[in-house]
């Protein structure tokens, strides 16, 4: 299938915007209330026009649902409630010829309970399949490491689970495989070798009809018992990404990891994210409330009006790990994904544009979650739904227009996956669409700038000028042979002031919201009103 972009290999990765789609959230083209591939498929038109060209769909595969589809029963076929796997190829081949990549969410570390593969492992009988998934000898033999279950099936064994209680581990071997315990298997015994194979198999399924990459979830948990995740290092740099490298060189992969200096710097992704998990800092950077995940937070983060937040952490982190990933490959800064709350929970339109300037003026793969370019506003009180627990309210219907169930489906508002926000004013793309000043149109603008200057993209550097353990924000992009770009951000509600001993020229105004810098002979002073930022280029 032709490449979507005129840069060679994986090169076309330095100009990557991802936007994460929650398929059964983001558009029902058959009034069943559960968003599909032919729905996204009539959206991509839309997608195109922010600027983003790289999508990341959540599971599509064949699933009993139990975790919103993270539990896998058939990986070779599209789950019918999103369509088949025609429109898989179809949704490629339209997404390709608008200048967009697809990347599809590879669940490598488990399956669900009807999977075939561990049906067939169940089995008394020894089979293909027996050493798939890590079974103990007798099913009195609980081992008192790791998480395992019994019941499910004829053979005398407990099997180890990875997430869910019907998320069987796949097995990839142990680290330090205790001889007394045969079920644990090296990383090169005869079972993980197989479900390496069938791995390998899986991508290549989906790279031949169009996909053009994975995300690839809890990407470090493959091999147990691994301190320091050294194999599963070895494993993804020794194996399956020279496999890909050279079967697929245009292919990109994405960690869900929460260390790039592991996961790209040494095991060979493209991208990893920072989570709210892994390296600290996002959570400081980002999270208003500490309802994340069911984690604990401090609810004080530097993207607050309340001005009690400090970068100092996520700085730090970040300038560490890119140090390490540096010509390798790329960290993410998200805007929020289906694990944990949406950039909009509890604040202002003005706060919203304020962290986005952020987000797509700093280095890395930017990264934006299906509804935020809107400020969808997460949900927090509602019901579970597919295992969602406290994620719930962030997977919620996306908001299009102002007719029934915000244009999401024309199903009857009781039969829709999740409910919609009840909010009178919830924003909707189309009211948005039409106002120059909206959130939607920022984001635009943002990645407009984003695209067209090279100094801004992913592999730019940047500096950061200011200190770190208050406000405001100031960092700047490029510089060495090129032009020099400064961002200033303010996101307390109150104005702040900063002077700087540097030495320009001059310097002029690019996108600006009450923010001003003005060089007085070596002194750079920038002010910045509450809740503000300002774009500038040095002449």
């Amino acid at each position: 299938m032709s490449s979507p972009s005129k840069l060679s290999g994986r090169e076309w990765i330095k100009d990557a915007v991802l936007y994460q789609i929650y398929p059964q959230s983001y558009c029902d083209s058959n009034g069943d209330g559960i968003g599909d591939l032919p729905g996204i498929i009539s959206k991509l038109d839309y997608i195109a026009s922010l600027g983003v060209n790289l999508l990341w769909l959540c599971p599509c595969f064949d699933s009993p649902f139990n975790d919103a589809g993270y539990d896998v029963r058939d990986f070779y076929k599209i789950a019918p409630r999103y369509g088949t796997n025609a429109d898989m190829e179809r949704l490629c081949r339209e997404a390709h010829k608008r200048g967009l990549r697809v990347c599809l969410d590879l669940v490598a570390g488990h399956t669900a309970l009807d999977c075939e593969w561990f049906k067939q492992s169940g089995m008394p009988e020894s089979g293909k399949y027996s050493n798939y998934y890590i079974w103990t000898d007798h099913w009195c033999n609980m081992p008192p490491y790791g998480r395992w279950t019994n019941g499910y099936a004829p053979r005398n064994g407990n099997f180890m689970i990875n997430f869910f209680w019907s998320q069987p581990a796949l097995n990839y071997g142990f680290a330090k495989p205790d001889p007394s315990k045969p079920w644990e298997e090296p990383v090169n015994g005869k079972g993980p070798r197989a479900v390496i194979a069938e791995l390998k198999n899986v991508m290549q399924f989906w790279l031949e009809k169009g996909c053009d990459g994975f995300r690839v979830d809890m990407a470090a948990s493959l091999i147990k018992n691994d301190p320091g995740s050294k194999a599963v290092i070895r494993l993804w740099h020794d194996n399956l990404h020279p496999w890909i490298r050279k079967n697929y060189p245009h292919a990109v992969t994405i960690a869900e990891w929460g260390n790039p200096a592991d996961a790209v710097g040494k095991a060979g992704f493209d991208i990893d994210f920072m989570l709210h998990f892994g390296l600290p800092g996002y959570g400081e950077m980002m999270f208003k409330h500490p309802a994340v995940c069911g984690r604990p937070t401090t609810g004080v983060c530097f993207f607050d009006e309340a001005g009690k937040g400090s970068p100092k952490t996520f700085i730090k982190e970040y300038l560490k790990a890119s140090n390490k990933v540096r010509g390798k490959g790329f960290i993410s800064i998200p805007s929020a994904n289906h694990d944990f709350q949406r950039l909009n929970y509890f604040r202002s339109p003005a706060e919203l544009k304020a962290a986005f300037t952020f987000i797509l003026t700093w280095p890395g793969v930017p990264s934006i979650y299906y509804g935020d370019e809107i400020g969808m506003s997460f949900q927090p009180e509602l019901p579970s739904k597919e295992g969602g627990y406290t994620r719930t309210g962030t997977r919620t219907p996306m908001q299009w227009n102002h007719d029934a169930n915000a244009g999401f489906s024309t199903a009857k508002a009781d039969k829709l996956y999740l409910p919609l926000d009840p909010a009178k004013d919830r924003a909707t793309v189309v009211a948005q669409d039409k106002n120059p000043g909206s959130l939607l149109n920022h984001v635009r603008k943002l990645l407009e700038l984003r695209q067209s200057t090279p100094e801004l993209r992913n592999d730019g550097n940047v500096k950061v000028l200011s200190k770190t353990d208050s406000y405001p924000l100031i960092y700047t992009r490029g510089g060495t042979g090129g032009t020099r770009y400064w961002i200033a951000i303010n996101p307390s509600g109150k104005p702040v002031k900063a002077s700087l001993k540097l030495g320009i020229a001059d310097i002029e105004p690019v996108m600006v919201s009450g923010a001003d810098i003005q060089v007085k002979g070596k002194v750079v002073v920038v002010k910045l009103g509450g809740v503000s930022w300002g774009i500038f280029k040095e002449c």
